[in-house]
């Protein structure tokens, strides 16, 4: 039963309240925000930049969590709260700068993939015809293949680095978008503020942009959020695999890939901190996920 609070309330305030009713998903968004500033201040809280090679020391690789490094000019080493690794980069700062790399690719390319996605699936659904089923089947096509697949093949056309990454991701998830946004802007369409818009003889860009695009957002933020978490651990596969970023700047992934050889010789902590922050920064963000999708569904929500 709704009360006359909850009828004069704001669409933002009734998304977050509906969204605090999970603890669950409480406990992910802060845990995901705390990341994110992780990543975003990454320069400001690690103790060691370790892209700059000027700052490793070879003598301090492979120390466990809590060892001190080499003596410095006040007499006592460097503490390293989560040991080093096999270039005696510094643990926690390797994962709080892998950390923004990861995300950083994940936001951005899927910010790409939701713009191009978005655009085509709107112009399939308002123009319809041929160009509906040609940009559908070719959307078809990309969707049958495995997104690993393309990626490999695409990052290996186009050397490793963080951008050709990026490209490769949002080549991978786009036809998810399109997908998504032409369904729901063909449910759109036969409204009536449609017929009504096109009535009032308004340009096509101006429906499509104005008053179409909007109303197809919900389900296209829902999908956005899990394919974030989705090129988050593809982007981590590929530089596990040794085709995804530079070894001079590691993502997760690669920091991973780095300590696997050291895993029977009980230097554990090279691949399984960086492991577990990843694990937690795909968690949170599927909690996130979930949790939209069943505040932006009403068929969903738990009475």
């Amino acid at each position: 039963m709704t009360t006359m609070f909850e009828e004069d309330e704001s669409p933002l305030r009734r998304l977050l309240r509906q969204y605090a009713r999970s603890r669950l998903a409480v406990l992910g968004a802060a845990v995901l925000l705390a990341l994110m500033l992780a990543a975003l201040f990454a320069p400001l809280l690690a103790p060691q930049n370790p892209y700059d090679l000027a700052q490793l020391d070879i003598l301090d690789s492979r120390l466990p969590p809590g060892s001190h490094g080499g003596d410095d000019a006040a007499g006592h080493g460097r503490l390293y709260l989560l040991g080093t690794d096999d270039q005696g980069r510094d643990m926690l700062s390797g994962m709080l700068y892998g950390l923004r790399i990861s995300l950083g690719i994940g936001v951005v390319a899927t910010l790409a993939a939701l713009s191009l996605g978005a655009t085509l699936g709107l112009l399939a659904a308002y123009a319809g015809g041929r160009l509906d089923a040609l940009l559908m089947r070719i959307v078809d096509i990309q969707l049958s293949f495995p997104a690993i697949l393309v990626a490999l093949v695409l990052v290996t056309l186009l050397k490793p680095g963080v951008g050709n990454v990026a490209i490769a991701l949002v080549a991978v998830q786009w036809a998810y978008y399109a997908r998504t946004v032409r369904a729901a802007a063909l449910v759109e369409r036969r409204k009536e503020y449609i017929e009504a818009a096109q009535g009032l003889a308004l340009s096509d860009a101006r429906i499509v942009l104005r008053h179409l695009l909007p109303n197809c957002l919900p389900p296209v933020i829902v999908v956005a959020a899990l394919q974030v978490a989705n090129a988050i651990s593809l982007e981590a596969t590929l530089s596990f695999l040794g085709l995804g970023v530079p070894i001079t700047e590691p993502s997760l992934g690669l920091l991973i890939a780095n300590g696997q050889q050291y895993l029977l010789a009980g230097k554990y902590w090279m691949s399984l901190y960086p492991g577990v922050l990843l694990l937690l920064t795909i968690l949170a963000i599927n909690l996130v996920a979930d949790q939209l999708r069943d505040v932006s569904n009403p068929r969903l929500q738990k009475q």
